[in-house]
C-alpha cells in the first residue's frame, strides 16, 4: 500500500564554510573553504503528514560531514528528532530524512556512506523577521541573520535556482553562532564569520 506523505515549514543552515559558501554557487562541485564541510540543517514543520500521522510541530536536524567537494561522497550522517514527537512521527521522519520515501533528500541519500544514528533531544526553533536559531544544548547552537537588500528593503539578498534539497531559493545570511558536537561531528565558528541560509521548505512523496 502506498503512503502519501507532505510537510512543509521553515528551514535554516549553516556550516564551516566562510561566507560565501562556494558549495552552493558551484553546485557542490568546488572545494569548500576547509578540507571538509560540517554542516547542520533544521527543519521545523508547521503543516505536513505521513499517511494518517500528522507531522504539524516536528522539529528535526540533519547534521553531515563532507569530503571538501561535497559531490565526492563518503559523507557521514545522523538526524536528531525533537523529543517531544510521538514515536510514529520519529518513524516518519526518519523515513523522510534518509530519502526512504522520495522527496528532495533522496538524490542526496548515494552520497552518504556512513548513516550514524537517528536519536532525540529537545529542540528549540525559532523565527523572527531575518533571523532563525535553534538549540539542541550540547549538540547544537545555531543562529543565522539575513544580509539585507538595499534594493528591495525588508528582504534579504538570495539565491537563486540552486540545487538545495530545502529550496532552490535562498537567503543569504551568515552565522552569528556556530557550534555543533553531535555524531562524532565538531564545530564552533566565530560569529559572523561563516555561511547560513534559511527558507521556507515544501515536500511531498509517496512511500511504497
Amino acid at each position: 500500500m502506498n503512503t502519501p506523505w507532505q510537510v512543509a515549514g521553515e528551514y535554516l543552515e549553516a556550516c564551516s564554510c566562510d561566507f560565501l559558501c562556494p558549495c552552493i554557487t558551484q553546485n557542490s562541485t568546488t572545494p569548500a573553504t576547509h578540507d571538509f564541510c560540517k554542516v547542520a540543517m533544521t527543519y521545523a514543520v508547521t503543516t505536513g503528514h505521513f499517511g494518517e500521522t500528522s507531522l504539524a510541530g516536528v522539529v528535526f536536524a540533519v547534521v553531515a560531514q563532507s569530503k571538501a567537494i561535497m559531490s565526492q561522497g563518503d559523507w557521514a550522517l545522523g538526524v536528531i528528532v525533537d523529543e517531544r514527537a510521538t514515536a510514529a512521527q520519529a518513524d516518519a521522519i526518519a523515513a523522510i530524512a534518509s530519502g526512504q520515501v522520495g522527496g528532495p533528500l533522496a538524490g542526496f541519500a548515494a552520497l552518504v556512506s556512513e548513516f550514524r544514528a537517528m536519536t532525540r533531544a529537545r529542540i528549540e526553533f525559532s523565527a523572527q523577521d531575518h533571523q532563525r536559531s535553534v538549540s539542541i544544548p550540547g549538540q547544537l547552537e545555531q543562529t543565522v541573520v539575513g544580509v539585507p537588500s538595499v534594493s528591495v528593503p525588508g528582504q534579504c539578498l538570495a539565491i537563486d535556482n540552486t540545487l538545495h534539497p530545502a529550496n532552490p531559493r535562498l537567503n543569504l545570511a551568515t552565522a552569528l553562532k556556530n557550534f555543533i558536537r553531535c555524531f562524532g561531528i565538531e564545530w564552533d565558528a566565530p560569529a559572523g564569520r561563516t555561511n547560513g541560509h534559511f527558507a521556507p521548505f515544501s515536500w511531498h512523496g509517496v512511500a511504497s
